[in-house]
């Protein structure tokens, strides 16, 4: 699907092809600076075991999300409760739900801030050992996921609750943070350095770019990969409000029903700033799309399971939270079923399947779609403007030629009568040239 999780897929199937494992590419020889390479690799990775197809460019993020209900699963059965009562509050929140099943960066943040935040409640209440190793594992990898935002997301309500409970003398007693630090550095720095290497100018764009002037400007004019995504302030509320419901309403009244008694439980305290601080966070940026309210998917889902035993009417709320999941299935069987779906999708895909040869070249009008490079493997070429138009005309070889609908006024009459249109969807056509 058209432009992210296709534009990720193709990333991930050049990095399969090139095998080039350290720059992740946006085409052939142009470095994609914008995203750490953990999603990448896991794209990637699954490609060279089940090949290159929309199963495997997605199963790597279905697979974090069954093991973010995995890690919570325990919670609900310290309470009495099933281990899947969690799992299914995640599940049918529309955030989470979305997010199982595409390309995304998202999601593998997500599920770092979810390792990260439950190594450190563990770490701190519990004996096992391995807790307090996993925390500096997840930051680690987050870093690979999305860079320091893993710090940011997940630093802040940790020591917000270490002050409020007083905790800080068990931070420094039960974490190794010599060799915890040194865990975090081996699994991160590595691929920084080399990253650097490389494509000299990266740590720059990377670091100042995407964490600071993105976050402070949304007009920012020097994202090379996408374009200002201005909302209003506090916008990242309402994206919280409609796409983690009924889950989030319920949390509301609950937390305000217990509202004299929340910071006497340090497990709701510890659950609710980890809730509170992304939105927070993100209230005073306009560049901003609703993914990143994901990372607060889990402590709802938590937060919920602890007071589940005194939410009334649950039966009810549990069919009411299916109403999403229902809707999206009847809404892709009715596309299935009215043979709409191939028009209706935003990708590239039936266009080339219905129509390319392997023997006629194919080209799309202007810029290249990602879906487009994905399904003709990298063969999708760029016809700029009418001069490189006519020059194709000239050669009287045969191809194919993708033009966004909306883009057909930038063609003369007169070339576009060379072309015959053989496809289309709702936004694209493809045209053939014979001579």
């Amino acid at each position: 699907m058209d432009k992210t999780e296709a534009r990720y897929a193709n990333i991930a199937r050049i990095m399969a092809e090139t095998n080039n494992w350290i720059t992740p590419q946006i085409d052939y020889g142009v470095p994609f600076w914008a995203k750490p390479p953990l999603s990448t690799w896991l794209s990637a990775i699954s490609f060279e075991l089940f090949g290159v197809n929309e199963f495997a460019a997605r199963l790597p993020y279905l697979l974090l999300s069954i093991l973010m209900v995995l890690l919570i699963g325990k919670y609900a059965k310290r309470k009495g409760l099933d281990f899947f009562i969690p799992g299914v509050i995640l599940l049918t929140i529309p955030e989470f739900l979305i997010h199982a099943g595409v390309v995304s960066t998202d999601t593998a943040l997500a599920f770092c801030v979810t390792l990260v935040m439950i190594s450190f409640w563990e770490g701190i209440n519990n004996k096992q050992k391995i807790w307090k190793y996993l925390f500096f594992v997840g930051i680690g990898l987050g870093l690979l996921a999305k860079g320091p935002i893993i710090i940011i997301l997940t630093g802040p309500p940790i020591f917000i609750w270490l002050v409020v409970f007083k905790e800080f003398k068990n931070l420094w007693k039960f974490f190794p943070w010599i060799l915890g630090i040194l865990i975090t550095a081996i699994i991160a720095i590595p691929w920084y350095y080399l990253a650097e290497q490389k494509t000299p100018g990266f740590i720059d764009y990377f670091i100042v770019g995407e964490h600071f002037k993105r976050f402070l400007d949304s007009s920012w004019k020097g994202d090379k990969y996408g374009f200002p995504k201005s909302q209003p302030l506090g916008m990242i509320w309402i994206f919280l409000v409609l796409f983690a419901l009924p889950w989030i309403q319920i949390t509301i009244r609950k937390l305000w029903k217990n509202k004299t008694v929340i910071f006497k439980n340090k497990w709701v305290t510890f659950l609710l700033f980890w809730l509170l601080w992304t939105p927070l966070f993100f209230t005073v940026s306009k560049s901003l799309i609703h993914p990143y309210i994901l990372p607060v998917m889990v402590p709802i889902a938590l937060l919920i399971t602890h007071w589940w035993k005194t939410i009334l009417h649950r039966k009810k709320i549990i069919i009411g939270s299916l109403f999403f999941p229902f809707i999206a299935l009847l809404f892709y069987i009715g596309l299935t079923i009215s043979d709409k779906k191939e028009f209706y999708i935003n990708t590239d895909k039936y266009l080339i399947e219905n129509t390319a040869d392997n023997n006629i070249p194919i080209y799309h009008w202007q810029n290249k779609s990602y879906s487009g490079q994905f399904y003709t493997k990298g063969n999708m070429k760029t016809i700029e403007n009418t001069h490189k138009l006519k020059e194709a005309f000239k050669t009287k070889n045969p191809f194919l030629i993708i033009i966004p609908t909306k883009k057909i006024k930038n063609i003369d009459n007169q070339e576009m009568s060379l072309l015959k249109k053989i496809d289309s969807n709702y936004k694209k056509g493809i045209y053939i040239f014979k001579k």
